[in-house]
């Protein structure tokens, strides 16, 4: 009988103590952003080293600008819009709501951009 008593106690004490919540209640740093179609995640959002150093604030931002330039050069309207939306993190369908367009037309103008941007910054 004592036995018994000292199981349903620890029972209940382990049932309402906090240290597993952590465990529990986790948000996975690999899930996507958004369910639909997204290649984001919670990992490509947490805020990376910062850099003190000003010089290479400096030629960061130089650097940045030369990328958005050559961005803008290559990509046509279209294009530019649908990589910002894609870049918000929005599924093919709420970009294609958005610009009154087809969903396949805007999974086209992606590869294209793809394509371009692999061309323009010499990606391999």
């Amino acid at each position: 009988e004592l036995c018994v008593t000292r199981q349903i106690i620890t029972a209940i004490k382990t049932a309402t103590r906090q240290k597993h919540i952590p465990l529990n209640t986790y948000i996975s740093l690999s899930k996507p952003i958004y369910e639909e179609e997204s290649d984001r995640t919670l990992l490509d959002t947490v805020v990376g080293i910062t850099i003190t150093d000003p010089e290479s604030l400096v030629i960061g931002k130089e650097e940045v600008k030369k990328i958005e330039s050559a961005i803008n050069s290559v990509l046509s309207e279209l294009e530019l819009e649908v990589l910002n939306s894609y870049l918000d993190g929005k599924s093919y369908q709420e970009i294609a709501c958005d610009l009154d367009r087809e969903a396949k037309s805007i999974d086209n103008a992606l590869q294209r951009v793809k394509r371009k941007l692999e061309k323009c910054l010499n990606i391999k």
